[in-house]
């Protein structure tokens, strides 16, 4: 079994085809293309949107199975739908399967019948506020959400990630969110599901899941967690 996986990616990002590459089994690979992005604004959020289908063209070129726009914010900052439209606007222009990130997390998070979650990210009040509102909108209660207020994502040890979701932790949480592909989280949502006792899911997870489902692969991942071996 070999599958091709495409990924669009903020050009910044440095973590996430770290991450699904350590994820990809039996001979699957990972392509991606990028999407100029140098700082977080809502303007420029909005603009990568716009340029999701022309690279997503170029990404059909390595005859990818399945493309995924791999940038969290990017799925959810204009609300509700949106996500779903970007994914349909990756196949009218490819012929190719598409999804985002953010529907791959709220799939994972439906998978585990989880409707009260809390939310770890790295991202400034007003990205959070965004994503806390259309996690609301997706049938959601977000009982905490906390971010570090950095733009420098990719830069955050796997420890730091680790003490703040330990701190955003609630009891009656079903799931953990930890949202950004381009924050490193892939070594440490084992350890924290045994803490925690409940599902963490990430936005790298979370898009590495919904991709191999797509294209019918269930293999259990390494470090993919409860994601892979349950869902």
């Amino acid at each position: 079994m070999r599958h091709k996986l495409g990924l669009i990616v903020p050009s910044w990002n440095t973590v996430m085809e770290y991450e699904t590459q350590r994820m990809a089994v039996n001979g699957t690979s990972v392509h991606s293309m990028r999407i100029s992005h140098t700082a977080d604004t809502q303007e420029n959020v909005i603009w990568m949107g716009t340029q999701v289908p022309a690279a997503a063209k170029l990404l059909a070129h390595a005859k990818v199975d399945v493309i995924c726009y791999g940038c969290t914010g990017g799925g959810f900052i204009k609300g509700q739908g949106y996500d779903q439209q970007l994914s349909e606007e990756i196949k009218a222009a490819t012929g190719i399967p598409g999804t985002t990130t953010i529907v791959g997390v709220t799939d994972a998070l439906r998978v585990f019948g989880a409707t009260k979650v809390c939310v770890a990210s790295p991202y400034e009040p007003w990205l959070n506020e965004k994503l806390r509102v259309f996690l609301g909108q997706s049938g959601f209660d977000v009982l905490a959400i906390q971010g570090l207020g950095t733009q420098a994502h990719s830069t955050i040890k796997p420890e730091e990630v680790e003490a703040l979701v330990m701190s955003v932790d609630k009891p009656e949480a079903d799931a953990i969110f930890i949202s950004c592909t381009n924050f490193g989280t892939l070594d440490i949502i084992e350890s924290l599901e045994k803490k925690l006792r409940k599902p963490v899911v990430t936005s790298n997870s979370a898009s590495m899941w919904k991709m191999m489902r797509m294209v019918g692969d269930k293999s259990v991942v390494p470090g993919g967690g409860r994601l892979f071996s349950e869902a």
